[in-house]
């Protein structure tokens, strides 16, 4: 077991969660199971996270903060110890992602990481077979704050109809997800198309790809392989990732042909059917 006195504040944003959530329970005068009982937790989730064994969820921070008094800084400092979850090769992005005025995606797979649900989100992670996989999902929901910002991006998404039919997570999961899709016309920020099959050859075969712009400095282009992620600010490749994602845009359904069939996809494919197996009837 790790000994909360050999942790070092200064090692990782973590460690220093832990450490500080100490330190004012502490000064509370608070066991872990008086904090816990408060907090609705177990006192032993309290001490795992005071040894930086496990990482704290954002609504466990905010209930640390109202419970000791903190000003919400344990809310403010989630968002760090979160985003450090994330692979290394991928933090980069996620900064400059969270800087972004206006982000553009294709999205050959699967549905674009802000728009995942955390069903689907968690069915997407699993399938690296990963060991932090609460924190992984955690940290993309995370993520997903930019939406709800006072001053949000501006969020265009091209999904490749297959993303459609692939029944990651099985029915239930599908069809939540489609339907947070449909829910997201509601934010006049978010627009969805869809590149149909009937679109046929197009210009992104050879795979996904972001764009992120931003106030004052140089556009980025991010891409993905299977062991990590490329961002590049070289204007050649800028340029011609515009001219693609144009050509994208114009051989996909509008907005509203777009919702029209992730609803028809949603209803024939992921509709509620009887059967023992959901999962393998999707």
């Amino acid at each position: 077991m790790v000994n909360i006195r050999d942790l070092d504040p200064s090692a990782s944003p973590l460690d220093y969660y832990g450490s500080e959530l100490r330190r004012l329970r502490e000064e509370a005068k608070l066991k872990q199971e008086d904090l816990g009982g408060i907090v609705f937790c177990t006192g032993s989730l309290i001490g795992q996270i005071e040894t930086a064994r496990k990482v704290p969820t954002r609504d466990f921070s905010e209930r640390i903060d109202a419970a000791l008094g903190t000003g919400g800084m344990f809310s403010r400092l989630v968002g760090l110890v979160l985003r450090c979850q994330l692979p290394t090769w991928f933090q980069a992005y996620a900064d400059m992602e969270a800087r972004a005025t206006y982000l553009a995606t294709y999205q050959a797979q699967v549905v674009y990481g802000l728009l995942q649900t955390e069903a689907y989100a968690r069915a997407v992670l699993a399938s690296g077979m990963p060991e932090n996989l609460d924190e992984l999902v955690a940290a993309r929901l995370e993520r997903h704050r930019i939406l709800r910002r006072e001053r949000p991006p501006v969020v265009w998404v091209v999904l490749d109809e297959a993303v459609l039919h692939r029944p990651i997570g099985g029915r239930e999961v599908m069809r939540n997800q489609l339907a947070h899709l449909l829910g997201m016309r509601e934010d006049r920020w978010v627009q969805v198309q869809v590149l149909p099959f009937s679109a046929g050859e197009h210009a992104s075969l050879i795979g996904s790809f972001n764009t992120l712009r931003f106030d004052g400095d140089p556009d980025l282009v991010y891409t993905e392989d299977v062991m990590s992620g490329r961002m590049t600010a070289n204007p050649d490749t800028v340029r011609e990732s515009a001219l693609r994602y144009a050509h994208l845009q114009a051989a996909a359904l509008s907005v509203e042909d777009s919702a029209a069939l992730i609803a028809r996809v949603m209803e024939e494919q992921y509709g509620y059917q009887s059967g023992p197996d959901q999962r393998a009837l999707a």
